[in-house]
């Protein structure tokens, strides 16, 4: 019973972890669509998404349920107590909202001008991590259709850390905006680079952990499996 409420807790603290580096580019993601939605003032800021509204709306609408739905796949005792939900919301966030996130994330890299305070270094950068998102989610639909669970959640784990840069870039930039002021050009892709390495860095510290745990779980089921030479000494 108390391992039961250990890990209902652990799964709640997981949540509400992710959920809150969720929270702030929901919202900024929904401002966005209501804004295009009622036709607000067009600026300097706001020029390109109102030109193309599509890749960009693609985007919100995909990447608010993906980051919230993934909160849920990633916390472990909620998925063993609920197999089928897991399952099923995997296919959403996979098959749909995950890829959506990345093409379009790549495609308003490729499309949309440069707004100010960006450059070439964090154009680069949006098109080599939206790249890897998009990498790491083929890679665990192709794991998945080989029934190889392991590698299907550690793919998922890097496409979803990849993801939620835009809830570690509020962390990265706010202590900076705080204390000095607006970044330069330069300083916003080390804060905006500094998000995504974050997440990345995290989960593949969270999928070594996992490993050498199952590695050590193997090596001791086979102890207790060996034949016991004590047991059989019949001197």
């Amino acid at each position: 019973m108390s391992t039961s409420r250990g890990q209902r807790s652990s799964d709640w603290k997981i949540l509400a972890a992710l959920v809150a580096l969720s929270a702030v580019p929901a919202l900024a993601g929904t401002a966005r669509l209501s804004e295009l939605a009622r036709g607000a003032a067009v600026t300097a800021a706001n020029a390109r998404f109102f030109a193309m509204p599509l890749p960009v709306v693609l985007h919100i609408v995909a990447v608010i349920p993906f980051s919230m739905l993934g909160a849920l796949q990633f916390a472990p005792g909620f998925r063993l107590r609920h197999r089928t939900w897991h399952r099923a919301a995997g296919r959403v966030v996979v098959l749909l909202c995950g890829l959506i996130a990345a093409m379009t994330g790549i495609w308003m890299t490729l499309v949309y001008p440069w707004p100010a305070g960006d450059g070439e270094a964090l154009y680069i950068e949006r098109l080599v991590f939206g790249t890897g998102m998009l990498l790491s989610m083929l890679l665990a639909i192709t794991a998945i259709r080989q029934r190889n669970f392991t590698v299907h959640g550690e793919w998922m784990l890097r496409a979803y850390a990849i993801g939620m840069g835009a809830g570690t870039q509020v962390l990265t930039h706010l202590p900076y905006v705080l204390l000095v002021g607006q970044p330069d050009e330069s300083t916003r892709a080390v804060l905006m680079g500094a998000g995504w390495v974050i997440n990345v860095v995290f989960a593949e510290w969270i999928i070594r952990r996992s490993s050498t745990r199952r590695t050590i779980m193997h090596a001791r089921s086979r102890h207790r499996h060996w034949p016991n030479p004590a047991a059989d000494d019949t001197h």
